[in-house]
């Protein structure tokens, strides 16, 4: 099962020929690990007829062990069938036909974008089985929702087995989305973002997910090395759209210092909740223009950047709460008098399951302005996406709602790259449309806003119960959760503290969490929190068993820290 020198011969040529080192690993395993000699012989073949002039050439050597040139970049892959066989490839950066590319510093650039939780996520093993693994790991960082996943299946594959496939669905569709697909998603803006502002279906563009819009939007918007504006704690994530390509900055918005910590805001508008019980409250959290100027001259000094976006999350990701009207439309003003285009994140608005408790009234930016008597115009625009509110992350639909006019065409070309289906879009349509299916987005939308409140109120009960400070739920798929209490010591008592130590103080009582408990909650550092020991529970992440466990580990978690 060794690779012979025609099999290694062969391997190279073919990884040579698709042009990547991923390719050559594969099949270099996949000779390794098998006996199928017809598949040896055919990928043989495949490579002598395709390679035949380069390999009399003496493009590529014959020998077992592979050199392609002289480079400080080497890899060794050896086969786990005999611990003598190995195979070094040494690639370099030029780019010869004899000569296996390496990933460009772009590409290595965009994996650490990535935030660290998901790969943590993707790597626990094993994970939780009630029967297979009764103390595996628990998912609860990734924002999904699984609570009506029996329902939404069903109707799905109804939809599936009913609709008509037309003959225009097999050609290109129009870059900026279908026109049934956009009138669509203008009526559930109006059901769920405003019911008094007048969408308009040809500001519409619809995408293959709100990251893929976003990331369209800003291009459109801001120059590669401009700056975006984000209040913190924020979607880790961002990092990743608005960077990998695109090419900005990211300057965090802080706030805890230009909010009083004993004042609970605008009375007016934002009604008491005595039932918060987190040890920040929550309008430290709330930017202001005190905070968006300081970081916007940050901005000036450590990137030499200028801000050209400012990008909120409402409702919040990862705090779970509404800002009130009053704090949006401060950070629009803002954001006109200094040049800043505002981007409003809205795609949790149809998971605002708190809204007659006294609790703070969610407010999208098109409300705001049709009680300004104003349009959103060329400065303000929404993104949004079926992910959340509608637990269809898989199905990729995004779209972004501008009224800018100069962005258009560039925007749709950009869309060009991210199109979504044409199945998808016409399943959207009968989805959203209440004509064609009876209302039955309106009443998935009721039910699964029950649902959020019952399972963040379960929650609630049990961090109350043993004593953990937390930001009461009003929207979203998550709870802010105060863990504080439960980081290591600090080693030089309470003298000042390096952003580096407490880092490694909350990345310490995450993985306590994760290997010792198997709760795999969203560190809050990784979204920027002011502070460490802050997590993110999805509680939606998790069947109604698993989420029963989770609850206990939490307790469990608890006592056994408190050493009760």
């Amino acid at each position: 099962t060794n690779p012979t020198p025609t099999m290694n011969h062969a391997l190279t040529t073919t990884a040579t020929h698709y042009s990547t080192l991923a390719h050559y690993t594969t099949l270099q395993t996949a000779f390794a690990l098998t006996s199928r000699r017809p598949l040896q012989r055919a990928l043989t073949n495949f490579a002598r007829r395709n390679n035949s002039s380069s390999c009399n050439k003496g493009n590529v050597p014959s020998n077992a062990k592979t050199s392609t040139s002289t480079s400080n970049n080497t890899r060794t892959f050896s086969s786990s069938s005999s611990s003598s066989s190995s195979t070094t490839v040494t690639t370099t950066t030029t780019r010869s036909s004899n000569n296996i590319p390496k990933v460009s510093t772009r590409g290595q650039d965009a994996v650490k974008l990535l935030p660290s939780y998901l790969a943590d996520a993707r790597a626990a093993q094993p994970l939780y089985h009630p029967i297979d693994a009764p103390h595996g790991a628990l998912q609860l960082g990734v924002a999904e929702n699984y609570l009506m996943q029996e329902g939404l299946t069903s109707k799905l594959t109804q939809l599936q087995q009913s609709l008509k496939f037309d003959a225009d669905q097999i050609y290109y569709q129009p870059t900026q989305g279908r026109i049934g697909t956009r009138r669509a998603m203008t009526r559930l803006f109006n059901r769920i973002l405003s019911a008094n502002y007048c969408f308009d279906e040809d500001c519409m563009i619809v995408g293959a997910g709100c990251n893929a819009v976003l990331e369209n939007l800003a291009i459109c918007l801001a120059e590669a090395g401009d700056a975006v504006l984000i209040p913190t704690p924020y979607y880790a994530a961002f990092e990743f759209d608005l960077v990998a390509r695109a090419g900005l900055k990211i300057q965090p918005v802080t706030t805890f210092d230009f909010n009083d910590l004993n004042c609970n805001g605008d009375d007016s508008d934002e009604p008491s909740n005595k039932a918060r019980a987190s040890t920040i409250p929550v309008h430290m959290y709330y930017p202001n223009k005190a905070a968006l100027d300081a970081a916007y001259e940050r901005s000036m000094i450590e990137h030499v950047s200028t801000p050209r976006i400012l990008l909120l999350s409402s409702p919040n990701n990862p705090l779970g709460v509404c800002y009130p009207a009053h704090v949006v439309q401060e950070c629009i003003d803002w954001a006109e008098e200094r040049g800043v285009h505002v981007i409003s994140d809205e795609i949790y608005a149809g998971s605002v399951y708190r809204t007659d408790e006294g609790r703070v009234p969610w407010t999208s930016v098109a409300e705001l302005a049709f009680h300004e008597n104003k349009k959103l115009g060329p400065h303000v625009h929404i993104v949004y996406a079926m992910s959340k509110d509608f637990a269809l992350s898989g199905l990729r639909v995004g779209a972004v709602y501008t009224e800018n006019e100069d962005i258009a065409v560039p925007l749709q070309k950009l869309n060009d790259l991210c199109q979504i289906s044409s199945q998808t879009q016409v399943m959207v349509e009968h989805m959203l449309d209440p004509a064609l299916n009876g209302g039955w987005a309106d009443e998935f939308l009721m039910d699964s806003q029950e649902q959020l409140k019952r399972r963040c109120g379960e929650v609630e009960q049990c961090l109350e119960e043993v004593g953990v400070p937390f930001l009461t739920g009003e929207a979203g798929l998550f709870l802010w959760m105060d863990f504080q209490e439960f980081l290591p010591a600090l080693v030089d008592g309470e003298g000042e503290v390096s952003a580096e130590e407490q880092a490694q103080r909350e990345r310490a009582l995450y993985l306590e969490l994760l290997q010792e408990h198997g709760l795999l909650f969203t560190p809050g550092l990784s979204m920027k929190a002011e502070l460490p020991g802050f997590f993110r529970f999805v509680f939606t992440a998790a069947t109604e068993d698993e989420f029963q466990v989770a609850l206990d580990r939490i307790r469990s978690f608890v006592k056994s820290k408190r050493g009760e």
